[in-house]
Parts: structure tokens; sequence; C-alpha cells
């Protein structure tokens, strides 16, 4: 069984895309845009787009979050965000060549 990925830091590139950086070394950029284009939970977000700034780690790096001004968490799981940034890797380096 593989080790679950851990996030190391976390660090808004512009609204809705972060830069991740992994436990292994792996630094990866992830659009989260179209995740938080919907639903009530990212009201917050969509709100202000300051308040995308606020992203914060997680304890033991395992998730990243935002706490909404009712003190309400809005968290990303670092297996997901992982998995969404080696995706959006292989996309951008399919149409890079």
């Amino acid at each position: 069984m593989s080790e679950l990925p851990r996030i190391v830091s976390v660090a808004p590139v512009i609204y809705g895309v972060l830069k991740v950086v992994f436990t292994d070394g792996f630094e990866g950029v992830v659009d989260v845009r179209p995740l938080i284009a919907d639903g009530e939970v990212f009201d917050y977000l969509r709100r202000d787009h300051a308040n995308f700034d606020r992203v914060m780690l997680g304890d033991y790096g395992h998730y990243i979050f935002w706490t909404d001004d009712t003190g309400y968490e809005i968290d990303l799981g670092a297996d997901g965000l992982r998995r969404d940034c080696e995706r959006q890797a292989e996309v951008h380096r399919l149409m890079a060549s």
C-alpha cells in the first residue's frame, strides 16, 4: 500500500488556481475553478476573490482549507489535489507536444 500524499505548502497563483507542493517533492499547479464555480458551499470563495487567497494548510498536510465568515471550513483533501495536479500536468504536457 502506498503512502497517502501530504502537502508541504499551498499558495494561490490567481483566483481559482493553486500551487501545491507535496512531501515527496512533487510540485503541481491545479485549477479548481470548475469545482468552486458551483455549489452553495463555495459561495464564500466566489463572493470575494480575495477570500480564495486565504487558503491554509491543514493538520499534517492532509488537506487545505478556507474558513468562511461563520467559521465553517471548506476543505479539499491532499489525495484529490494530487490526482488533479497530475492529470492537469499531463494535459498541459500533451498540449505542448
